[in-house]
C-alpha cells in the first residue's frame, strides 16, 4: 500500500522586496522578511533600493548573507535603482563585484501604464514595502 504522493517544493521565479530604509535599527524586521522570503525558495530576489534613503554597514553584512543564501540553491540577488549616494556606498563596499546592481530605464514602453507601474500580472507574488512588512498581491 503506498501513501500519497509526496508533495513537490513550489519555487517562485522571482519575488521583489522594495525598501525604504536599510539599517542597524530595522535589520531585525528585516532579516525576518527576507527568512520568510528564502524559505520559499526563490529563483532571483530583487531588491528595489528607489526609496531607500539610508545603507549602512550591517545592512550590506544583511544583503551579502541574503547574496550567500541564495547562491547555496543557484539562486540570484540582485540590486535595482539604488540611488546615486547609495550606489557609491555598495560600490566602497565592493558589493557591486558581488552582486548585480542594475537601473531600470524611465518607463516608455507600448503598453506600460502611465504611472510607471507593471501590469498585476507581471508583479511578484510577494513584495515587502518600508521597514519589512508583508503583502500578497495576486
Amino acid at each position: 500500500m503506498t501513501g500519497p504522493p509526496a508533495p513537490t517544493p513550489c519555487t517562485l521565479p522571482l519575488v521583489e522586496v522594495r525598501v525604504t530604509e536599510l539599517d542597524r535599527a530595522c535589520l531585525p524586521a528585516a532579516g525576518a522578511v527576507f527568512d520568510r522570503l528564502l524559505a520559499l525558495d526563490p529563483a532571483q530576489v530583487v531588491v528595489d533600493l528607489s526609496r531607500c534613503r539610508h545603507i549602512d554597514a550591517a545592512a550590506i553584512g544583511l544583503l551579502l548573507e541574503v547574496h550567500r543564501r541564495l547562491a547555496r540553491t543557484a539562486g540570484v540577488l540582485t540590486i535595482r535603482n539604488p540611488n546615486p549616494r547609495i550606489r557609491r556606498i555598495l560600490h566602497t563596499a565592493r558589493l557591486d563585484q558581488v552582486l548585480p546592481i542594475v537601473t531600470d530605464p524611465p518607463s516608455s514602453a507600448p503598453g506600460t501604464p502611465a504611472t510607471g507601474q507593471e501590469p498585476a500580472s507581471a508583479q511578484p507574488a510577494l513584495v515587502a514595502h518600508g521597514r519589512a512588512s508583508v503583502a500578497t498581491s495576486q
